[in-house]
Formats: structure tokens, C-alpha cells, sequence
């Protein structure tokens, strides 16, 4: 922490990584020090690198099922650990999630990696726009339809 803590682009982002509910600070440093291309890369590109996309296993005419791998072991490990406490209680957008995906029969830890790549995507976007996260998106100004 302390040497994060010296260099000023590396506290911002820190401090960004930190604001999303869900994410703490041993989950926000893993992300700084395993991902530190975070912000700059596409929400796609940060699920692959952190082995948190989906991949198909289809050959000719067999569809096989949707499974994640390879990418950034430890980083992947951070991100699970921490999607359990905030898809059941810290972050409401992932309860909604979690909950909506067990309701359309989805396994329990299907849902929970479902939940690890939201939160990532949430932290590469509040990274990307240098803003600290919000619980409540922002409302949007309804413009009136021209008669």
C-alpha cells in the first residue's frame, strides 16, 4: 500500500477502484497490480485477461457448453472471492444480477462468475471515465418527442 500510496496515478486509480461497491481494498490492489492496463483496454479485453469470459467448446456439428478460461489466474481468484459478499449484499446492481440469473436456472457458481466479470467491467468503466462510483446510475433527462 505504501508504495502504491507514492505515486499519485497509482493512488487515483486505487482510490477509483476502491469506491465500487463490492470491491475492497485488498481486491482493489489486486486489480491495480495484476491489471494495470485497467481503464485502458475494452470491457471484452479486461474479461479475457482476467480469464472471466466465456468460450465456447463447439467441433462440427457438437455444441458443447460455455466455460471460462485462461487469463490471470490470481486476478480471476481476487475478482471471484470478492463477487460472493457483493452480489448477496454490497452491490445492488450484481444482487440483481445474481438473483436474475438463478432465476433463469442458472448454477450458483455460474452466477458468481457472471458477477466476478459485471464487477470487473465496472471497475475497468469507473476507471476509464476517472469517475468514483455511483450505486444509483445517473437518471436520464427524458427529451420530449417534437409534434
Amino acid at each position: 500500500m505504501a508504495a502504491i500510496r507514492e505515486h499519485r496515478d497509482l493512488a487515483e486509480r486505487l482510490d477509483l477502484i476502491h469506491s465500487v461497491s463490492g470491491a475492497g481494498l485488498p481486491t482493489a490492489v489486486a486489480i491495480l497490480v495484476r491489471m494495470p492496463e485497467i481503464g485502458k483496454i475494452t470491457r471484452e479485453q479486461a474479461a479475457a485477461l482476467a480469464g472471466l469470459a466465456p468460450y465456447d467448446d463447439d467441433s462440427g456439428e457438437r455444441v458443447g457448453g460455455r466455460h471460462i478460461a485462461g487469463g490471470r489466474e490470481r486476478l480471476r481468484r481476487a475478482l471471484y472471492s470478492a463477487a460472493l459478499p457483493a452480489a448477496m449484499r454490497w452491490n445492488p446492481q450484481l444482487i440483481a444480477l445474481y438473483k436474475r440469473l438463478i432465476a433463469a436456472g442458472k448454477e450458483h457458481k455460474r452466477a458468481l462468475v457472471a458477477c466476478a466479470r459485471k464487477l470487473l467491467i465496472f471497475v475497468n468503466t469507473v476507471v476509464a471515465r476517472s469517475m468514483p462510483w455511483q450505486d444509483q446510475p445517473p437518471q436520464r433527462n427524458e427529451v420530449p418527442a417534437i409534434a
